[in-house]
């Protein structure tokens, strides 16, 4: 109808004199404006139904989620100590004010940033070696990638026993073990403040390190043949080749993997507490333990929850900070 009458309103604009155009001008802004209207309707009535079928995941998402959050946030603004619940109540930023004078919470910072860099760094260096090697054609491959992805499937704290029991236990271990038939020795992995570090460092890399695998083998398989051609040619050596060529173009794959493994790395707790429960002392004990020891064990609750508020922004920090870079690249 509306194009019968469209086609109506121009041949009458051809056909009648100049008084007339103006009539069949006006005619076709109004069919037009008509049109246009039933679509803003549609579009306003669509958009509407849109929100109506999200907005129960969007609640969902808001009571698990968001609400936590403030509560804990809400929370650090109390004192609530259930040893002495008499003295509770309302101190305001003292609980910030406190933390900022506590020497474990600094020490918890500094050994949260260590296991966060290396972890990441090594997990993006090894994932990068076996996708590289993988990704030619080899016999055996797929049994290989088998044997590599099977850390992820353990849950942390049983890769933290695992580690505690049958690899590092100090004489009996087979960590340990392969040392001394090396002439090296027998060490205490877990009760040496560096040696623990660098342990609950190496088991959280041997867990996670087939994620970054999986990411930089699929982006391998889903590069352009043309530019791996080319390169194979003018590339005097196969680092060359890589260095030039495929690592420019996974960029955006280790972006995702740095920022994805270094908020894993900042949360990390399950590992950890099951190896070595942040011993020696405090000596792999990151923020999330102490976290877990002030609120959990010590029972004071509004001081673990700024504890935890503290890590919520610096996890946010960090997130942002890496997108900014990303989108200033």
């Amino acid at each position: 109808m509306t194009t019968r009458a469209i086609a109506g309103a121009t041949r009458s604009n051809h056909s009648a004199p100049d008084g007339t155009k103006s009539s069949a001008s006006s005619d076709l802004a109004g069919i037009a404006a008509t049109s246009h209207g039933g679509g803003l309707r549609r579009s306003t009535g669509e958009s509407a139904f849109a929100w109506v079928l999200i907005a129960p995941g969007l609640i969902l998402m808001g009571l698990l989620g968001v609400f936590p959050l403030l509560a804990v946030v809400g929370l650090s603004l109390f004192r609530i100590d259930l040893t002495s619940p008499l003295k509770d109540g309302w101190v305001g930023l003292a609980n910030y004010g406190r933390l900022l004078q506590d020497a474990r919470f600094w020490h918890s910072i500094q050994t949260s940033c260590i296991y966060t860099i290396s972890t990441v760094a090594a997990q993006v260096v090894l994932g990068m070696a076996l996708a590289l090697l993988l990704f030619r054609k080899l016999r055996g491959q797929g049994l290989v990638r088998t044997l590599v992805l099977l850390p992820t499937i353990l849950a942390p704290v049983v890769v933290g026993l695992l580690w505690r029991t049958l690899l590092l236990t100090p004489r009996f271990g087979i960590v340990d073990y392969m040392f001394m038939i090396l002439g090296l020795g027998s060490r205490m992995w877990l009760a040496d403040s560096t040696l623990a570090l660098v342990s609950v460092t190496i088991i959280h890399t041997w867990q996670w390190t087939p994620y970054a695998f999986l990411v930089f083998l699929a982006s391998l398989n889903a590069l352009p043949v043309e530019p791996l051609e080319a390169a194979r040619l003018d590339c005097r050596s196969r680092w060359q080749e890589i260095r030039y060529v495929i690592l420019p173009l996974l960029r955006p794959a280790i972006f995702i993997v740095v920022i994805l493994r270094s908020i894993v790395a900042l949360n990390a707790f399950a590992a950890i507490y099951s190896a070595t429960g942040g011993g020696p002392g405090i000596a792999t004990e990151i923020l999330n333990l102490y976290i877990y020891y002030t609120a959990f064990a010590s029972l004071s609750v509004g001081y673990g929850s700024a504890l935890g508020t503290v890590q919520l922004v610096i996890t946010v920090v960090v997130a942002l900070a890496f997108f900014r870079n990303r989108s200033e690249q």
